[in-house]
């Protein structure tokens, strides 16, 4: 029965189907095939049930809250903000870069959003400073793959929604903050020594004087992850209302204080952001209806059995749970990963006793690892749009990033401390 699902869903994609018909139609073919006398209005029900959740108001909310301040002048001033600081040391040019994509991720949520932003000015900057193109593509989209590891991470929205259990979304947004630190350092102690090898120059220092008319100009800005974060550690918001603050606090930033978007510009901005919810939204309908049919066949049991055996320990889980997210994230959109791929791990990770915060920050960080990775990681395809350059191009630059990513990786899987330190007690 899953080969034949797969089989479905592979021939709809060379047919050129995009990823939400293969996913909703080939278990509904499944269903009438191998349980014909199954009442068609359960799996109608399903695709309902898929975005009945509460949870997933985060995900249009925090969208249109990332589209508002794109469109408007955010990523520069975070830019001109970091650049200020850090622009000076050896390599300050690429930890201007991936220090700019971490914050960036906490306000938009989306790696795919992040490369645009984030890599459209700063890829000119290094390259007027001596990168070569490669690399400096590779830097921005793995240093991009850090929104799906900060709060507001749609990714951690999704798996929450996916795991049930009553995972928390706030404390998967806290504990991703360790993760994504970690990232940011690795990266930017690669870029000194990469700089400091390829002899690249370093920029001019900045007056202390100038530093803080940059830092007046970011203030606002950076209150964004502080207001979503802070709001939610203390408990004085929950994630649903923080993101609905959030949309408020763009609006204010970009059309009343800066200006730098007319407020007959919102409407556009709500379309783009309505598109994307649409398609996310049948995505998530299409992932329900596709896990509903393989638990009512007992498929999960039989995989879990397959390949984790029948009393796994947690470290063994873990390490299974990293390679078939990496791998299926190389091929498919992360969300589509995380939604079929969550509901068959969860059970065993249960049952080893594996705490879901946990499981939560390695799944979305091998999403987040999976996505920038060759052949078919979703980053690489929008730097190519963006940029205009070939694939190869592209990946050329991605094998230190993608190695730092998998020492992290494991890592995560042996220290769990390192996601659930800043946990409350």
């Amino acid at each position: 029965m899953l080969t034949t699902m797969i089989a479905i869903m592979v021939v709809l994609l060379l047919l050129n189907f995009p990823m939400m018909i293969p996913l909703i139609v080939a278990p509904l073919i499944v269903a009438f095939i191998f349980f014909p006398n199954l009442n068609p209005n359960l799996l109608m029900d399903q695709l309902l049930t898929g975005i009945e959740s509460p949870v997933l108001l985060c995900v249009p909310l925090f969208i249109f809250a990332a589209d508002i301040m794109t469109s408007g002048k955010t990523s520069n001033r975070l830019l001109d903000f970091i650049g200020a600081f850090v622009g000076h040391i050896r390599g300050g040019y690429a930890v201007t870069t991936s220090a700019a994509c971490t914050l960036f991720g906490a306000i938009s949520g989306s790696t795919q959003a992040t490369v645009v932003a984030i890599g459209r000015p700063m890829r000119e900057r290094l390259l007027k400073v001596g990168y070569k193109d490669s690399s400096a593509m590779a830097l921005i989209i793995n240093s991009s793959d850090v929104a799906l590891l900060v709060p507001p991470s749609i990714g951690m929205i999704i798996y929450a929604l996916a795991a049930g259990q009553g995972v928390s979304v706030g404390d998967l947004f806290i504990a991703g903050i360790i993760p994504g630190i970690i990232v940011f350092l690795s990266f930017s102690i690669y870029s000194y020594f990469y700089a400091r090898i390829r002899k690249i120059p370093q920029a001019e220092r900045v007056r202390w004087k100038d530093r803080f008319a940059f830092l007046r100009k970011a203030i606002l800005p950076l209150g964004f992850p502080i207001l979503v974060v802070g709001g939610i550690y203390t408990g004085t918001f929950t994630p649903v209302e923080a993101a609905g603050i959030s949309v408020l606090y763009a609006f204010v930033l970009e059309v009343v204080i800066y200006r730098s978007i007319h407020l007959k510009e919102i409407p556009k901005i709500a379309l783009s952001t309505g598109l994307v919810t649409s398609a996310v939204f049948v995505l998530v309908a299409g992932g329900q209806v596709f896990t509903w049919v393989l638990g009512y066949a007992r498929i999960p049991q039989q995989i879990t059995e397959a390949v984790l055996g029948t009393d796994p320990s947690a470290i063994y889980v873990l390490i299974m749970v990293s390679i078939f997210f990496f791998i299926g994230c190389m091929f498919v959109d992360p969300i589509v990963v995380i939604l079929v791929l969550t509901p068959i791990f969860v059970p065993a990770a249960v049952d080893a006793d594996i705490n879901l915060i946990h499981l939560g920050i390695i799944i979305t960080f091998q999403a987040a690892l999976g996505s920038a990775t060759p052949p078919f990681g979703v980053d690489i395809f929008t730097a190519s749009a963006v940029f205009n350059k070939p694939y190869w191009e592209v990946i050329k630059g991605t094998p230190p990033f993608i190695i730092m990513l998998l020492i992290i990786g494991v890592l995560l899987i042996f220290i769990p401390e390192l996601s659930l330190m800043l946990l409350p007690d």
